[in-house]
């Protein structure tokens, strides 16, 4: 929060670098490079440049500052640096303080390309891993030594909706001087402010929820001052996986209705989540915002809202679960999620198909587990739509 004022407020006017035209809405400025009166101005932004001076569009641009700003402000950080993607982001926040001989903790439920960079890319350049049930803090416990270096996490897991303690991984994390970076994209800014809860580093997909209309890739990284412009800023201007300014605009667009946005699907999420419950197809609904869920009272202390997303298990596996996709007409069937249009997955043959029977059952994801995406659709037409390829 900036000059007193609330989340919403900051969504609108947070960051905000007006031309000397004075425009209404934030402008575009695509230019990957910047002008200097003479050589000696080159030379001395060179040296030390304030947070209006661009070098380049790797480096840093003016519409991409006003998102990272917004952003920020939101999520009450000290800054942030915004990236092509939300994998570039997850990338960039490991791998500029990693080195060969580390070791990192990490929750074992994760997305899969998280876990091709935890599990695959890391041993490759030197660094230990260790993974652990992330809602056991036993486990936790056991796990970090004294040289860990950084512990990694999703604050609800991707795609079976477990709600990790961020407060507690993170007293368990620093008693030994570790990093705690935590990915919270399914919780999204307006619902946790993992930092609050003692994080270190929060990273964000942007298309997800900040875009949230299905147009732009996009992610940020959000901590310290010292943190985003020192390690993680050195490693992003020299591998260059800087968000485009045309991205970061509409990204800056986005977070005007962001609020709104959310807490309607979480609004639909729960109704209809509370409608499926105990439906003679379904085995099994997952929703944070139930009674029923194994971390709800966790989830009620740590967010605001139980999410916008749905995992139902359909009780005859892979042949019911598509049946019951193919049988829908309003959802949509794609691998994205967060969207104002609702999107339903199966899993277990998309987003974690890599993996191995025996990891995708340590994980809970059945063949009969789909992810439903609530958007922004009318509620009611939503639940007949879905009651409709239930029967």
């Amino acid at each position: 929060m900036i000059n007193g004022y609330k989340p919403r407020t900051n969504l609108v006017h947070a960051g905000t670098r007006r031309s000397q035209y004075g425009e209404m809405s934030e402008a575009i400025f695509l230019t990957q490079g910047f002008v200097y009166e003479n050589a000696e101005a080159a030379e001395a932004r060179f040296i030390e440049s304030g947070p209006d001076d661009f070098i380049y569009a790797r480096y840093g641009n003016p519409t991409v500052a006003m998102f990272e700003d917004r952003i920020a402000s939101l999520e009450g950080a000290e800054a942030a640096f915004a990236t092509a993607s939300g994998m570039a982001a997850v990338n960039a926040a490991l791998f500029c303080q990693l080195k060969s001989g580390d070791h990192v903790v990490a929750a074992k439920a994760l997305f899969g390309s998280c876990l091709y960079i935890i599990e695959t890319l890391l041993p490759q350049f030197g660094v230990e891993v260790t993974f652990v049930d992330g809602i056991d803090l036993d486990q936790w416990r056991a796990a970090v030594r004294a040289d860990t270096t950084l512990c990694f996490l999703e604050a609800m897991s991707n795609p079976t909706l477990e709600v990790i303690d961020i407060a507690a991984v993170a007293e368990i994390v620093h008693a030994v001087d570790a990093q705690l970076i935590v990915d919270n994209v399914f919780v999204t800014p307006v619902f946790q402010r993992s930092l609050k809860l003692g994080a270190d580093v929060v990273v964000y997909s942007a298309t997800k929820h900040i875009d949230g209309q299905g147009r732009c890739l996009g992610g940020v990284v959000l901590g310290t001052e010292e943190f985003i412009h020192g390690a993680l800023g050195n490693y992003m201007k020299h591998t260059g996986g800087a968000l485009s300014p045309f991205n970061a605009w509409v990204m800056v667009k986005s977070l005007e209705t962001l609020d709104l946005r959310c807490r309607a699907q979480a609004d639909s999420a729960l109704a209809i989540a509370k409608a499926l419950e105990g439906h003679p197809k379904l085995a099994n609904v997952i929703f944070p915002g139930l009674k029923s869920h194994p971390q709800y009272a966790l989830a009620s202390r740590q967010m605001e809202q139980g999410g916008t997303v749905i995992a139902l298990d359909l009780a005859g596996g892979k042949e019911a679960a598509f049946k019951f996709i193919n049988g829908l007409d309003i959802v949509l069937i794609s691998n994205n999620l967060a969207d104002a249009k609702s999107i339903i997955t199966h899993p277990a043959t998309t987003t974690h198909q890599r993996l191995t029977d025996e990891q995708r059952e340590s994980l809970g994801i059945s063949d009969g587990l789909v992810r439903l995406s609530i958007g922004l659709e009318d509620p009611d037409d939503l639940l007949n739509d879905i009651m409709t390829a239930l029967r």
